[in-house]
């Protein structure tokens, strides 16, 4: 009788335990997705630093110890798949230096503008899903937007198509500043509450700037293009943006702990690491309209904003298995076709791929993100090998920065002898107790 009653409390705690990790994954965002439980716990949060520590990395180890006493960073977290099997994924420094915590593979960064990458991924799914074409245009009657956004000042405007938005050629540049980093400026112009929806951007854009050059003919960087592929697939999709991303490209691939981000440190995820800034950075007024001075990293920037250009959060080892979902290999089953990744990997000098940075003749195909408090740097190399690192903390040399990291891993890569031949994508820590799978509806 005493077995039976204490296997009843174990039964009745492992319940709870799960039940209050579906929670912590669940109560911060609207979105329909499934949450986790024992089969589909996070692969992030199955993981701990010592399944990574061992010899043949040691070299790799002190390489990235090395870089961040060099450039003062408090926290980071890398991941490194070879052959489409995750070999490493490890933290290093303090996720929470005021309270002593150490970074984990479970831990969340902001990764800035790899959230394109995630966008054009989306894209693509529904290029495929027939719901939108490339060649569509985007506004006036014959556009995606045909019943609004129909101020329009520049009349090329109407030959803006979802390609000319994923290559970064729709024309707009950023002369009179990138919209997507005005809030204070649109809010007063527009008479809209802060912080800005992409709906408000969209009407400011269209109602006050010409496009700088013709649509198609080169690429110029645009945040605001990707924030507009956002508006497309909640257009196209019948959902939220981050809800389509969610449950048709994250959840199919295994993965559960991916959000879009908050901006203000109260509203960060349960696992997401603290953003620090670099030594007399300067506060800004706040996006937000209370007329505070803030850190850029905590209410300078508008996380609720950048959205499908800048705005998710996730773990290195998770982005590593959206990586191997579209990386063109054929150990494992990509979520797009052989087409699509192919289309998306095209570039030439005057056209960028689509959201990816850059790809070249060589196989070498990578996407940067830097935002004040992180700055990341993902690279899939034609060998089989790919890896990610992030930090939390405002590089020293802003978007330039990832080159840095680029150094590093290339050093530290080069130290390793022997790759092993498990994969952590599939370790599960023994348990005695399996629960049932929980979705949310």
């Amino acid at each position: 009788m005493k077995f039976i009653k204490v296997l009843k409390v174990f039964i009745l705690f492992t319940i709870v335990y799960f039940a209050e990790i579906a929670i912590s994954f669940s109560d911060r965002s609207t979105s329909e997705k499934v949450v986790p439980s024992e089969e589909r716990m996070p692969i992030s949060l199955r993981l701990s630093n010592k399944l990574s520590a061992y010899e043949s990395m040691q070299g790799l180890d002190q390489q990235i110890e090395e870089f961040m006493n060099k450039w003062n960073i408090v926290g980071a977290s890398v991941a490194v798949v070879k052959d489409e099997r995750l070999i490493y994924s490890k933290g290093f420094g303090y996720a929470d230096k005021e309270n002593e915590i150490n970074v984990e593979p479970k831990h969340l960064f902001r990764v800035a503008s790899i959230s394109k990458l995630i966008t054009a991924v989306a894209i693509m799914k529904l290029v495929e899903d027939e719901k939108v074409n490339l060649n569509d245009t985007v506004f006036g009657q014959n556009g995606i937007f045909n019943d609004r956004f129909l101020e329009i000042k520049d009349k090329n405007v109407l030959d803006i198509t979802v390609k000319n938005l994923l290559n970064h050629s729709s024309g707009w540049t950023n002369k009179k500043g990138d919209p997507m980093f005005q809030n204070l400026k649109i809010a007063k112009k527009m008479n809209a509450d802060l912080p800005l929806d992409i709906e408000t951007i969209t009407e400011y854009v269209l109602n006050t700037r010409k496009l700088d050059y013709e649509p198609g003919k080169k690429s110029v960087y645009s945040n605001f293009g990707y924030a507009l592929l956002g508006l497309i697939i909640q257009e196209v999709s019948g959902t939220s943006y981050e809800n389509y991303v969610i449950t048709q490209v994250l959840n199919p691939l295994g993965i559960y702990d991916m959000h879009l981000g908050k901006s203000l440190p109260d509203n960060r995820f349960e696992n997401e690491v603290r953003y620090y800034g670099l030594k007399g950075e300067r506060e800004v007024l706040s996006s937000f309209g209370t007329g505070e001075m803030v850190p850029k990293y905590y209410g300078g920037n508008s996380m609720e904003t950048l959205g499908a250009a800048g705005g998710w959060v996730a773990t290195p080892t998770e982005l590593m298995k959206l990586l191997v979902a579209i990386d063109g290999f054929d150990l494992r089953e990509d979520i797009l076709s052989n087409e699509s990744i192919l289309e998306m990997t095209n570039s030439s000098r005057l056209i960028r791929p689509y959201g990816w940075t850059g790809t070249d003749r060589n196989g070498y195909w990578w996407r940067t993100g830097t935002l004040s408090g992180t700055s990341a740097l993902l690279k899939r190399e034609q060998n089989g090998l790919s890896w990610i690192l992030v930090i939390n903390t405002t590089p020293k040399y802003g978007a330039r920065f990832p080159v840095q990291i680029n150094k590093t891993m290339i050093k530290g890569l080069a130290t390793i002898d022997y790759w092993p031949t498990y994969d952590l994508f599939d370790y599960y820590e023994p348990s005695s107790i399996k629960s049932n799978l929980l979705t949310i509806k």
